[in-house]
């Protein structure tokens, strides 16, 4: 509920400033203000509504979540492209105001400085026609610019995601399982936008690759197993030499965590559920583990890093399944050679891969932190709007090497 209000404010006065530029400055007072005053307000019940009705799993949740969730990204794209607008608004403005004082005065502009030429653009008379003509050009340059930001991110996010190959050396592998393959995948986000025929997509594209290993890094749903558990079918699909492997992450938790992780079990796709094994090959072995999301405390599902880490044999690494990058600070501390995570969805749309960093120590990628590898991935879906920018969705195959492999 506080979610809610605090969305429901930020999206009314997104919707304010889309209406008093787009709208209240492009118009005279009269009927077409009347009508783009009509649209906005529709706008933004169309947004509120779609996130209101989409986990219904209803024909009309389903109906209003693609308009709903569209709009949501082009509402915001417009009030910020609008709001980088303001500085050219300005600037023209003020130049308008010294010209028409100019040719009042009958003198040249550039000899005019005058106290009122010196006033803000707001104090001066003004010229109604000059002032509608600079909103108008400001709002359809705004108005395109947002259509072209959005058209392009949904076409990255629900296009093909991309194969990444990511080599990582482990010191403590052994020199026979270097070159070993583990598909990373995380942020499927099976819901009202997404269904069967993402996840056919994601299990062929993992199958092609011949992978070792499947890790699934959590997030894999927005809604309960009677609603998709026709769509989260293909996962039973995976192949790999030692199998496919789970943890939650934190919507699973929100869309019944212990449902979907028994059938995910009958799917053949084994939940890792603060516990760990181990994986043989050539006679080398490196220990598997995985921890539940740190969301799962309130479900009396926390991760227990003791449990799934304590009492290995310590001379062999230790690959750990955690949906957060955040839960590394903990893997650190229980010698975790190499963590797998998702959750940022890479920032997903720019610029909120700026606000990653006030929750998570990484956005993506791999890095070194308190001593322990983390590869992070973009994931494969999205939530909330059908946009990607700046973050394509991808596929990662994390090959561990061992320290003196070429």
């Amino acid at each position: 509920m506080f979610f809610f209000v605090l969305f429901a404010v930020v999206m009314g006065a997104a919707h304010y400033y889309i209406w008093k530029r787009a709208v209240r400055d492009t118009t005279r007072p009269g009927r077409g203000r009347r009508i783009g005053t009509v649209v906005v307000l529709l706008l933004y019940v169309l947004v509120m509504a779609g996130l209101s009705v989409s986990r219904l799993g209803s024909v009309v949740g389903d109906a209003l979540a693609w308009p709903g969730f569209v709009w949501l990204a082009g509402a915001f794209y417009f009030s910020l492209v609008l709001g980088v607008l303001e500085i050219p608004r300005l600037l023209v403005l003020r130049s308008t105001r010294r010209l028409e004082v100019s040719v009042a005065a009958g003198v040249p502009d550039a000899v005019v400085e005058t106290p009122e030429a010196a006033q803000a653009p707001e104090e001066q008379p003004a010229d109604p026609g000059r002032r509608l003509f600079i909103a108008r050009s400001l709002a359809v340059v705004g108005g395109v610019a947002t259509a072209g930001v959005v058209t392009y991110g949904a076409t990255e996010a629900l296009g093909d995601p991309v194969i990444k190959r990511v080599p990582v050396t482990l010191g403590k592998l052994d020199p026979r399982l270097s070159g070993y393959r583990i598909a990373v995948v995380s942020d499927i986000h099976l819901g009202p936008l997404l269904g069967r025929g993402h996840t056919e997509r994601v299990v062929r594209m993992i199958n092609e690759q011949q992978v070792d290993l499947v890790a699934i890094v959590g997030d894999l749903v927005d809604g309960t197993v009677d609603e998709l558990g026709e769509a989260a079918a293909p996962l039973g699909d995976l192949v790999s030499t030692h199998g496919s492997f789970f943890v939650t992450g934190n919507h699973e938790y929100y869309s019944g965590a212990e449902p979907w992780l028994a059938e995910l079990e009958r799917l053949g796709v084994n939940a890792l559920r603060n516990e760990r094994l181990t994986i043989e090959r050539a006679g080398a072995s490196f220990d598997l583990a995985g921890v539940s999301d740190v969301t799962g405390v309130a479900f009396d599902d926390g991760p227990d890093y003791a449990r799934a880490l304590d009492g290995r044999d310590t001379s062999t690494p230790v690959v750990l399944m955690a949906h957060q990058p955040v839960q590394v600070r903990e893997s650190a501390k229980h010698g975790v050679d190499l963590q797998l995570s998702g959750h940022t969805h890479g920032g997903q749309m720019f610029p909120f891969h700026l606000a990653v960093g006030l929750q998570q120590p990484m956005r993506s990628g791999l890095e070194t932190i308190d001593g322990t590898q983390v590869y992070t991935t973009n994931g494969v879906g999205f939530w909330g709007p059908p946009v990607r920018v700046g973050a394509p969705p991808d596929i990662t195959v994390v090959e561990l090497r061992h320290k003196f492999a070429g």
